[in-house]
This record gives structure tokens, C-alpha cells and sequence, in this order.
């Protein structure tokens, strides 16, 4: 008898132990960086990247310094990419405009540094511990 009425109580708190679960950024989460397409706009190319915050807690700030690589595999240009804050558990899309850069030109960016990477409870070196790359475009991306 005793069973019955601790069998429904114990069922509801697995159910709600496994929500939260499911809601909750993994522990030691990732910072994931997908760099979605190249196009060509006047006189540049305008890079969109999605980057998602897995990590434990949204970021105030985030900058990641970018090389750009041109066709012979030399580094055209360094720049720096302001991502400005990173609410976590949220996907978020930016576009920067490298301006005299043919995007048939570009063969690789090269994530070379996590410059700014701050929100409460962000540990430092966090960002770029916690980094996870794709690619959608011909050029290669990574760390």
C-alpha cells in the first residue's frame, strides 16, 4: 500500500529531474562557432557566422581575433571580431563586412584567439577552452 502513493510522487520528480536535465547547458559546456557563409557585397565580403553559448552563463562580452587566409595560404588580414554578448542557451547571428576582400579569395579563417570572453561566473579561459568549430562554406575554419 505503502508503495502505490510513493510511486506517483517518485515518478513526477524523475519527470521533473529529467526536464531540467534537458533544459540545462551541459557542465563544462561549449562555445560553438559555425561559420555559415561567405557572400560577396561592394567591394567586400561579409562573413555570417552563429555562434551558440553552451557554456554555464550568458557572456557580457566576446571578441574573437580572426586571420584570414587568402588562396596561396599567406594571412591577408587579422581582424577582430566583436560579438558583443552571448545569452546562454541561445543561438545568435553576426555579420562583419571585410572590406577589400574578395570572398573568392578567402581559403581558411583561423579562429587565432578568444581576446574578450566575460559574464558572471565565466571563468577566464573559458571561451577558447570551451570552443567547438563548423564550416557551411568552401573556405576551412577552425582553432
Amino acid at each position: 500500500m505503502i508503495f502505490r502513493s510513493f510511486l506517483p510522487a517518485l515518478l513526477c520528480s524523475f519527470a521533473a529531474a529529467t526536464a531540467a536535465a534537458a533544459a540545462a547547458p551541459p557542465a563544462g559546456g561549449k562555445l560553438l562557432l559555425e561559420l555559415n557563409a561567405l557572400q560577396p557585397v561592394a567591394e567586400a565580403c561579409r562573413v555570417t557566422f552563429l555562434a551558440t553559448n553552451h557554456l554555464e552563463a550568458s557572456l557580457a562580452k566576446t571578441t574573437f581575433e580572426l586571420a584570414i587566409f587568402g588562396k596561396d595560404g599567406g594571412i591577408s588580414r587579422i581582424v577582430s571580431a566583436d560579438f558583443d554578448g552571448l545569452t546562454a542557451g541561445k543561438t545568435k547571428v553576426l555579420q562583419f563586412d571585410l572590406k577589400g576582400i574578395a570572398c573568392s579569395d578567402v581559403s581558411r579563417v583561423l579562429v587565432n584567439d578568444v581576446t574578450t570572453c566575460t559574464g558572471d561566473g565565466i571563468a577566464p579561459g573559458a571561451c577558447l577552452a570551451g570552443l567547438e568549430t563548423r564550416d557551411r562554406t568552401a573556405a576551412a575554419f577552425g582553432q
